[in-house]
């Protein structure tokens, strides 16, 4: 008898790995059921379509990283720049532990917006995005009046984060490098300087 539970997730990190490597459209439910070896009629016992089975990996995988987005914003963390170090660190945390999946949950934000893929992608980087703009409205007191810029700083720093990942990475960082808390600390000055400047 198959293991049921092994065979889903084999299915899962095939999945993640093919389409983070070739792209989601360009990946075949017969490419991952052949990585992951089990049959197509496996895949679609757990899954239905492709698409199901990348709705189940954003919900396993991305979940997590919107609720500790989430926790960070409504937390008082004291110090405002404190608190965007705990955003930051949260981003660069997922991209160490999950690599393929952070970077493939990026590209999948730019793909055409009636592409199956940005649909199922979309919910979750609208919540990352307003848990970004959320730290902002509920750090008003702190900043003084963003005269509704809130939106404009969560755009901001999300970017100045991801796209400090992006290159570091592609630089051939390590992550712990990448996570430094020096190095993390200055972005996050730097941005609070733009703030207040």
């Amino acid at each position: 008898m198959e293991d049921k539970t092994n065979n889903r997730a084999k299915i899962l990190a095939c999945a993640v790995h093919l389409f983070y490597q070739k792209g989601y459209d360009a990946v075949g439910v017969q490419e991952i059921a052949t990585a992951a070896g089990v049959t197509k009629p496996t895949l679609y016992y757990y899954f239905k379509s492709k698409r199901g089975l990348l709705d189940a990996l954003l919900k396993e995988r991305c979940e997590p990283l919107c609720r500790r987005l989430e926790e960070v914003a409504v937390s008082d963390g004291g110090e405002l720049k404190d608190t965007l170090y705990t955003l930051a660190c949260a981003y660069i945390e997922t991209a160490h532990a999950d690599r393929e999946l952070y970077f493939l949950v990026l590209s999948l934000n730019y793909f055409a917006r009636e592409n199956e893929a940005f649909k199922a992608v979309a919910p979750y980087m609208k919540r990352m995005f307003r848990a970004a703009t959320d730290l902002f409205l509920n750090s008003g007191d702190k900043i003084g009046n963003m005269n509704g810029r809130q939106e404009q700083f969560a755009i901001g720093f999300q970017g100045i984060i991801n796209h400090y990942i992006l290159v570091m990475d592609a630089r051939g960082m390590p992550m712990e490098q990448i996570a430094d808390e020096h190095a993390v600390r200055e972005l996050v000055r730097q941005f609070m300087y733009g703030i207040y400047s």
